[in-house]
């Protein structure tokens, strides 16, 4: 529960613990500009050690890591091959067009998968041909918001295909920790297979603000030159930095209880009437159903249960989704099991 309130929109809700909020006040910090800030240079060095890379750059939001790691990539003009729902084409405002001038391929895709035919078919093959963009980058999420987890033999089938035309590959890490849980993997069994991956430190994590952009020396290098052009350089942000190292350090771990919740959910879900329950898409903490003859539609669900103490979202494409966190306890699902019921 949070503020009173039980809390399904996203994990991206989540509050900051105790730990973290005591590590807040006691953060030792500098001006990270002039990498004065000991808090900040501890987080980025953790985060580039766990996931195998040699450095790391903290970042206010995944947003900017992602556009952080396409600027970085990616020169004006030239291209990015993508999968057509993946967080950078959906959710990030357009951001890539602006900042780096970069053209999106998108690729249509099986539960957040590209098929690597297309994606071989849709690399320029000719980079002197002055009719066509050059192909600069390959990119996608794990796990992404349709809570779909790319496995780590597809991760490295990516990877190879990209090296074989000479491409970097970034992957949107936002939930990573997620997937890792999922696949019972080391999170650097994956990073092995991309030059760059941001990682958020919210989301399940529960860290108030932040994500790490994690890379090679001499790309991080650079990303902290276009962190600056976007407005990123903060100063004494080692207060934030703090709560992300006790997220990396103390909350990775516990994200199996959340996959738990969500799929202790999925079940109880199948009970209600009227309404399709999405099992196969259950793999993080994730909760997807459609409403098929409920009495209500998605704006009448969303009324009735705020009405009721619940927070949650409407539906988006048809589809409704639930999220776990660590305010979600088994008896607050009970409680919206049985409130659906009653609707």
């Amino acid at each position: 529960m949070i503020n009173g309130m039980i809390d399904l929109r996203s994990d991206t809700v989540t509050l900051p613990t105790e730990e973290m909020r005591q590590a807040m006040f006691e953060a030792v910090v500098g001006d990270d500009v002039y990498g004065d800030d000991a808090t900040i240079n501890e987080l980025e060095q953790l985060a580039a050690e766990k996931f195998g890379k040699e450095a790391g750059l903290f970042v206010p939001s995944g947003v900017m890591s992602n556009q952080l790691a396409l600027f970085t990539h990616v020169q004006r003009g030239e291209e990015v091959i993508l999968p057509d729902n993946c967080h950078i084409v959906a959710h990030e405002a357009g951001s890539a067009a602006i900042i780096a001038g970069a053209q999106l391929r998108s690729v249509q895709n099986a539960a957040g998968e590209m098929p690597l035919d297309i994606v071989e078919k849709y690399i320029r093959k000719d980079p002197e041909d002055i009719h066509q963009p050059k192909t600069a980058l390959i990119t996608y999420e794990n796990a992404d918001s349709d809570g779909q987890v790319r496995s780590v033999e597809y991760m490295k089938k990516v990877w190879e295909l990209a090296k074989k035309y000479g491409l970097p590959v970034h992957v949107d890490g936002a939930r990573i920790f997620n997937a890792a849980a999922y696949l019972g993997v080391d999170v650097k069994e994956m990073a092995q297979y991309c030059d760059s991956m941001s990682v958020c430190l919210s989301k399940g994590l529960c860290a108030p603000v932040g994500s790490v952009l994690v890379g090679s020396r001499e790309f991080i290098a650079l990303a902290r030159r276009k962190r600056k052009i976007l407005g990123g350089g903060m100063r004494q942000a080692g207060i934030l930095a703090a709560a992300g190292i006790v997220a990396l350090t103390k909350m990775t771990e516990r994200l199996k209880e959340d996959h738990e919740n969500a799929a202790y959910m999925t079940e109880r879900l199948t009970e209600v009437p009227g309404i399709e329950v999405y099992k196969e898409r259950q793999q993080i903490s994730m909760v997807f159903f459609r409403l098929a003859g409920f009495p209500l539609d998605s704006d009448g669900l969303v009324k009735y249960m705020l009405d009721n103490g619940v927070r949650i979202n409407g539906e988006d494409n048809g589809i409704m989704r639930y999220v776990t966190h660590r305010y979600v306890s088994r008896e607050e699902i009970d409680k919206v099991v049985e409130l659906m019921k009653k609707a």
